[in-house]
C-alpha cells in the first residue's frame, strides 16, 4: 500500500503542557511529569538543568533541586488536549488522536483547500498559537510514521517540515534506530552494528522476517518510508458542555443556583436528544479574580437538571472555606458530562428505578439538608501509612482512583491489612530484656530484640516479631520529611500488632483482629 501524504501536529511535552494548562503554574519552571518514579516528560527549563526522559526521579531532582514533580495523569492529558484537536477539526475535518499531544490528517484536502499544504500547514499552526498552544510543530510527509518523525526534527524557529513526496526513505536514513519506538529492538540493531534507519532498511527483508519476526518485518517497512498506516479520522463527539458568564457576579450560592437551572436544562436536553445519559458531571466555577473551583460528581443512574443545580450550590458552599480556590464572587460557570451511556441501559423497570436509585435519592435530600459532608461514604486510597488509605468521600463524589491504589508506593504494607486501623495511633513502649527501649540505628539495625510491649498502660511479653521495614518519604524537603521503622509483633495474649518507630517513640498502627 503506497503511503498517503500526511500532516502531523505536536505539542512538545505535552504532558508538562497539560499540566501547566490545567494548573496555571508558571511553564518556565523546572517541571517533570513521573510515572513510577521515572521521568516521562519534562520542561524546557529542566532540560536546561540536566534532566531527560527516561531517568529516575531521585537522579533528576540531583540534577535540578529545584525541579517540580507531577504525577503522570493520562486523564488530565487527554482532557487538556481536546481543545486543540477541536480547533483544528474547525479548519479541516478528519483529525485522528495518534495519543494526547500528537494527531494527524490527511494533507490532500486541507493543501486543495488552503492552495498548499506548506499554507494549511501555517494556517494551522497559526490558529493553535491563537489559542495558546504556541509550542505546536507540524511534519508533512508520505506516511504518518515519516509525518511525525519530521515534526519532531523541527524547532521553535522553523516549527514545520515538509519532506517531498518520494523523499520518506532518503529523509529517514539518517535518523537513528531508536526512533522506531522498540528499545528491545534498537539494542540489538546497535549491537549488529546497524545505527541507522537507512542501514536497517538496506537489509533484506526476507531475512529480516526470518531473524525478526513479524514485529522487525513491520518496523522494516517503516525504516524504508513505506508506512502503510492509513490516518483513521475521528467521529468527534456532539458538544455537551454549557456554561454560563454573570454579569455582575453573584456572591450567594443561592443566586448562582439560581442562575445556572437554565444551563443545567440546556445540558441535561442536549444529553437527551444524543440518546444519552449523565452519569458523572463536572462543575467548574471561577470568579473574576482568576479564583478556580473544579469539582467532578457522580450519579448511580442519571442526572437530572436539578440535581446538577444542587451540585453547584453544595459545590459553592464546600468552596466557601478553600483559601485556594474562590476568593470572591462568581463571574461563570461551566457544566461538562464526564461521563455518558446509552439511554437504553439506564430505562426503569415496570416497578420503578430500583433500590439503588431511591437510596440515591434519599442520601442526597440528607446531604442537602446536612451540608456537602454531611453524607460521606468510605473508600480506599493510596499511600503508605494505613490511616491515609481510609478515605471518606462525600456522597456523589467520585472515589480515588484506581491507579492511586495501585501506584508503587516503597514501605507501605502488603495484605494482609490489620483490620483495627488507628486514625490517630496510640502511644506504645517496646522493651528488650534489660528493660531498655528498643531503638534503630541508621542502617536499620535493631538494638536489642523485643521482649515486651506495652500499649495503653498494658504491658505483655513479645512472643513474636518480624521487621523493621524502613518507610523514607520526602528526604528532599526538610520539612515534610519523613522517616519511620514498621514492625508486627504478637503479644502473650496471642493480639498481633502493627508498629512503627518514629524520632525514638514507638506507635501502634493497627492491629489483627
Amino acid at each position: 500500500m503506497t503511503p498517503v501524504r500526511s500532516i502531523v501536529l505536536e505539542i512538545p511535552d505535552w504532558p508538562v503542557a497539560a499540566y501547566t494548562r490545567a494548573s496555571g503554574a508558571d511553564p518556565g519552571e523546572p517541571l517533570a511529569v513521573v510515572r513510577a518514579n521515572t521521568v516521562v516528560s519534562c520542561s524546557p527549563a529542566a532540560r536546561a538543568e540536566g534532566v531527560r526522559l527516561g531517568r529516575r526521579r531521585r537522579d533528576a531532582q540531583a540534577r535540578c533541586p529545584g525541579l517540580g514533580i507531577v504525577a503522570d495523569d493520562p486523564a488530565r492529558d487527554i482532557r487538556e488536549f481536546l481543545p486543540a484537536v477541536r480547533l483544528v477539526e474547525e479548519l479541516t475535518p478528519g483529525v485522528q488522536i495518534v495519543r494526547p499531544g500528537v494527531c494527524a490528517l490527511r494533507a490532500r484536502g486541507p493543501a486543495r483547500y488552503y492552495g498548499g499544504e506548506e499554507q494549511a500547514v501555517r494556517v494551522l499552526l497559526d490558529a493553535l498559537a491563537a489559542e495558546g498552544f504556541g509550542d505546536a510543530r507540524s511534519g508533512v510527509a508520505d506516511g504518518l510514521f515519516t509525518a511525525e518523525q519530521a515534526a519532531k526534527t523541527t524547532n521553535p524557529d522553523h516549527p514545520m517540515r515538509i519532506v517531498p513526496a518520494g523523499g520518506a526513505p532518503q529523509f529517514l536514513s539518517r535518523l537513528p534506530v531508536a526512533v522506531l519506538g522498540d528499545p528491545e529492538l534498537a539494542d540489538l540493531l546497535m549491537r549488529l552494528g546497524v545505527l541507522t534507519l537507512g542501514a536497517f532498511a538496506a537489509l533484506d527483508h526476507e531475512q529480516v522476517g526470518a531473524r525478526l519476526g513479524e514485529r522487525g518485518m513491520r518496523l522494516h517497512v517503516l525504516a524504508a518510508g513505506g508506512d502503510p498506516s492509513p490516518v483513521v479520522p475521528r467521529t468527534p463527539p456532539p458538544e455537551l458542555a454549557r456554561e454560563i458568564a454573570f454579569d455582575p457576579p453573584l456572591e450567594a450560592a443561592e443566586q448562582v443556583a439560581f442562575a445556572v437551572r437554565t444551563t443545567a436544562d440546556s445540558v441535561i436536553a442536549a444529553v437527551d436528544a444524543a440518546a444519552l445519559v449523565c452519569t458523572e458531571v463536572r462543575i467548574e466555577l471561577s470568579d473574576e479574580d482568576g479564583g478556580r473551583s473544579e469539582r467532578v460528581w457522580q450519579h448511580p443512574e442519571c442526572f437530572t437538571a436539578a440535581e446538577i443545580v444542587d451540585r453547584v450550590r453544595w459545590q459553592l458552599e464546600a468552596a466557601a472555606g478553600d483559601a485556594a480556590g474562590l476568593v470572591g464572587p462568581v463571574a461563570h460557570a461551566r457544566i461538562v458530562p464526564e461521563a455518558v451511556d446509552a439511554a437504553s441501559r439506564h430505562q426503569p423497570g415496570l416497578l420503578g428505578q430500583g433500590g439503588d436509585e431511591r437510596l440515591h435519592h434519599a442520601l442526597s435530600r440528607v446531604q442537602s439538608i446536612l451540608g456537602h459532608r454531611g453524607v460521606l461514604t468510605p473508600a480506599i486510597g493510596g499511600g503508605r501509612w494505613l490511616a491515609e488509605r481510609q478515605v471518606l468521600v462525600p456522597w456523589g463524589d467520585r472515589a480515588p482512583a484506581a491507579d492511586q491504589q495501585q501506584r508503587p508506593w516503597p514501605g507501605s504494607l502488603p495484605a494482609p491489612l490489620p483490620a483495627t486501623v488507628f486514625a490517630q495511633p496510640l502511644p506504645a513502649e517496646v522493651r528488650a530484656h534489660d528493660a531498655q527501649l528498643v531503638a534503630v540505628d541508621a542502617r536499620g539495625t535493631l538494638s536489642a530484640p523485643p521482649a515486651s510491649l506495652a500499649v495503653e498502660g498494658m504491658r505483655s511479653a513479645v512472643t513474636a516479631w518480624a521487621g523493621p521495614w524502613p518507610i523514607r518519604e520526602r528526604e528532599w524537603d526538610a520539612a515534610h520529611r519523613r522517616v519511620a521503622h514498621r514492625f508486627q509483633a504478637v503479644d502473650a495474649s496471642q493480639t498481633a500488632w502493627l508498629l512503627f518507630l518514629e524520632d525514638g517513640q514507638w506507635w501502634v498502627e493497627g492491629r489483627y483482629d
